[in-house]
């Protein structure tokens, strides 16, 4: 029986992959998860045991959050990443991991196939497939749902006849949780006019009394948050456990999938979104105005790339050197007061501070220049445009 490495979530999708490519293909099928940040421990047990029920030969568990913070994460709060403006790169982010976790696996144990329960119609099967056919491009890879083109209620049926009765109705909502945020889609997320009701989002406002909160970075990295150190993983999740009692970090990402078409999806981030905000504010007040501007660049164009599977490109490295370049003044805490539904960046404290200069304060007094200077200064900038205006007076 030839080895084949099965990404297995424990959805109906791969539960059908497990079934049909033991029984019906042969294979030995190993089934993998990779938790970067949204599975616990009894629901690992869980998946193991149905991945098992289902001819999986053996099921494993990657633990790769810290993987994904040092790998991934890091990088999304140094560049500040939000797609459109808006969307943290929760579970797109999770993929990249996830995929390169799955196929050294594979790789590890002397597979020569690797399956997903990836559609043809989403961004996932990209992300999967470019980073299975760049490391190992000898594997091949077996998409049973996506090459047959298959309906839930064809899988359903498939699993029935084939004594695997599990309850597969179909959730209302769909929720996909990581340490960097939890998506959500439903019916109102395939409109463009409808709202995810308030029932949808897996938070619900527990807190209404304003709290505030200090965190602390270190060189770009969230380090302590009200003074009591951390490790960024472990910040990131207490801050999430606090801040999404305030129903804090909902939205919906509206934005173009790789293969072409509009997507809509909500999406949960309360740490995600107050750990960029809060990061990006202290950079306003630590980094030059050029820095920013580059940053602003490379911050988009980093999670752009992310977003559509290229992580593997090496100038992903020559960005990740530049933003980790950037942090090395990004030190201090930023003050912050969360309320239901919103948060307020109120300001920050750090010896890096460009504020502290003693050269003056902005529209009070100048010190480190007389008024000639500046008369002076004004003069030639103006030059340019006297120029242009002389030339083309007409």
């Amino acid at each position: 029986m030839s080895k084949l490495v099965l990404a297995y979530s424990g959805g109906l999708d791969t539960s059908y992959c497990a079934k049909y490519l033991s029984k019906d293909k042969g294979f030995e099928v190993h089934a993998v998860s990779v938790n970067t940040g949204g599975f616990t421990k009894q629901e690992i047990s869980n998946i193991k045991k149905k991945a098992i029920e289902l001819g999986a030969s053996s099921y494993t568990s990657i633990d790769a959050v810290q993987t994904f913070y040092t790998k991934v994460v890091k990088y999304l709060i140094f560049g500040n990443v939000l797609k459109n403006n808006t969307y943290p790169l929760s579970v797109s982010a999770e993929r990249i991991v996830q995929a390169i976790e799955i196929v050294n696996h594979a790789k590890k144990i002397g597979a020569k196939y690797i399956a997903h329960g990836s559609t043809g119609a989403g961004n996932d099967q990209v992300r999967f497939d470019m980073i299975f056919q760049i490391i190992a491009p000898e594997i091949e890879i077996i998409t049973p749902i996506r090459d047959n083109q298959l309906s839930r209620e064809v899988e359903i049926a498939y699993l029935k006849e084939n004594g695997v009765d599990y309850p597969w109705e179909k959730a209302k909502y769909s929720i996909n949780k990581g340490l960097w945020g939890t998506s959500v889609g439903g019916d109102e997320t395939l409109t463009s006019h409808s709202p995810l009701p308030d029932t949808a989002y897996p938070s619900q406002l527990e807190e209404r009394n304003p709290l505030d909160v200090k965190l602390t970075f270190t060189k770009g990295e969230l380090t302590a948050i009200n003074d009591e150190q951390g490790k960024p993983i472990n910040n990131i999740t207490k801050l999430n456990d606090v801040a999404s009692k305030f129903a804090i970090g909902r939205d919906i990402h509206v934005g173009d999938t790789i293969i072409g078409i509009k997507g809509r999806v909500g999406f949960e981030a309360a740490a995600s979104l107050l750990i960029i905000k809060a990061h990006h504010l202290l950079e306003k007040h630590t980094l030059t105005k050029w820095q920013q501007y580059q940053k602003e660049q490379q911050g988009n164009f980093y999670g752009m790339l992310l977003h559509e599977g290229n992580y593997l490109d090496e100038v992903m490295r020559n960005i990740e050197a530049f933003l980790k370049d950037t942090q090395k003044n990004v030190s201090g805490d930023v003050f912050v007061t969360l309320h239901p539904y919103r948060f307020e960046l109120n300001g920050i404290a750090s010896k890096h501070d460009l504020m502290n200069a003693s050269f003056g304060s902005y529209g009070e007094m100048n010190k480190g220049w007389t008024a000639d200077d500046a008369k002076g200064f004004i003069k030639i900038l103006s030059n340019s445009g006297k120029i242009y205006n002389h030339v083309n007076k007409n």
